[in-house]
This record gives C-alpha cells, structure tokens and sequence, in this order.
C-alpha cells in the first residue's frame, strides 16, 4: 500500500499556496490525521503564482529530509512548469519529483503534446486523475446518473454535445464487447498500455465496481486494437 497526500488548499489560518510556512503546516496536519510518522509521497496539488518555485522546492526536500514523506509528486501544471522545477531540484540538489498526476483519458488527451513525453524523459511516473472521464466512458454515451446531472466540474470539463467524444465512447463500447471486457476495464486498459503510467487513479463507491476495475491489469490490447481505441480522438 502507498499512501500519498496533499498540499495547497487552505489549512488553519494560512492562505491557500505552496509557501514554506503551508508546506510544513500541510504535512504535520496529514500526518496527524492518518496516525502516521510519515507518508510515501507528498504532491504538490498545483502550480502556486504566488510563492517563488525556489521557496517550495526548498521546503518539500527538508520535508523529505525530515523523514515525513519518502517521495514527492506534481500535479496539474504546464509542462514548461514542471520542467522548470525539475531543472530547479538538480542544480540545487533538492529531492525530484517522482510522480505526475495530470488528467488523462481516452477523451482528454492533450498531455500527450508535452507533459507526457517530458515524464517519460525524465523518469517520472504518471498517476492519471480522472481515467474514466468522471464516469463517461463506463456507460453509453448520453446515458446519465445522478452523479452525472450533479457533476458541475465534469460537465465543465467534457461537453456532451462534443460530437468527437460520442465517437470515442462509440469506439470504446466496440472495443470492449469483442473482448468480453466492460468499458471501464477497457478504457483502464488503453492508459496502462502507455509508456510512464504507473497508477490511474480510480474511484468506486462499491467493491464489485473495485474488483472490476482491478481485473483491467489483466487486458492486453492488441496493436490494432489498441488503435482502434485510441484513434478515435
């Protein structure tokens, strides 16, 4: 089991950022709450405009240093931002980043561009957020839940009217019945497949949904099929 947290949202009285003084805060709060002297990794939750990059490097390696987290991550910034810091962590000698988490999914490919290549570049592991499109690529497209009607930031995210995304769902529902597979084991599949993913980072509310999810590491796509999914986009 590895356990990660986070830091940038408001903690206490301290504004929201990526500041020495929330750092620091972030992770012996974390630690408090979980019962725990230290986690596996500790993430930045996004870019800070408001705090100098040297600031929060320095503070997440004494972090390290300190014993309270193994590891450290990135998540949802540019690709020039993330190679900045990782340029940044080498001069100085800080501890680098080991992990991205960007979203990423059969709809949503726009990592592929730059954040993706620079990760497998450098080493870094990939941990996608939101691999399932917050649930569209499980069911048929246009089919909704009550999650999905109450989902404002999904709906912000994926436009369903967005005539190319039909076409991939279309494509994946295809895909998944010739294999004998579900979407969701599918989908999971096509970003395991990927050079630098390490972890898609899945949500479910039942355990029958989480042993489905699990048997995606199973499924071998093949070349062609493995187009056919993913040339949707």
């Amino acid at each position: 089991m590895v356990v990660a947290t986070k830091v940038f949202h408001r903690v206490g009285d301290l504004p929201e950022g990526l500041s020495r003084a929330q750092i620091l805060r972030s992770i012996d709060d974390s630690l408090r709450r979980l019962g725990m002297d230290y986690v596996d990794i500790l993430q930045i939750h996004r870019w800070d405009y408001n705090t100098p990059i040297e600031e929060t490097l320095e503070a997440l390696n004494d972090v390290v240093k300190a014993g309270k987290a193994r590891y450290i991550g990135a998540s949802s910034m540019h690709a020039s931002q993330f190679a900045q810091a990782l340029k940044l962590q080498k001069q100085h000698g800080w501890a680098q980043f080991i992990s991205m988490q960007d979203h990423y999914n059969l709809i949503y490919r726009e990592e592929e561009r730059e954040m993706l290549p620079l990760c497998y570049q450098e080493g870094v592991a990939v941990i996608p957020w939101s691999p399932l499109a917050r649930g569209r690529l499980t069911r048929p497209w246009g089919e909704t839940t009550a999650r999905l009607v109450s989902d404002e930031v999904g709906r912000n995210l994926y436009k369903e009217s967005d005539e190319n995304d039909a076409q991939i769902a279309e494509r994946l529902t295809g895909v998944s019945e010739e294999l004998g597979a579900t979407r969701a084991q599918v989908a999971l599949a096509w970003l395991l497949s990927k050079p630098g993913i390490a972890a898609p980072i899945i949500g479910t509310s039942r355990e029958e949904q989480l042993d489905e999810l699990l048997n995606a590491v199973d499924i071998t796509l093949k070349p062609e099929t493995d187009c056919r999914t993913g040339n949707a986009v």
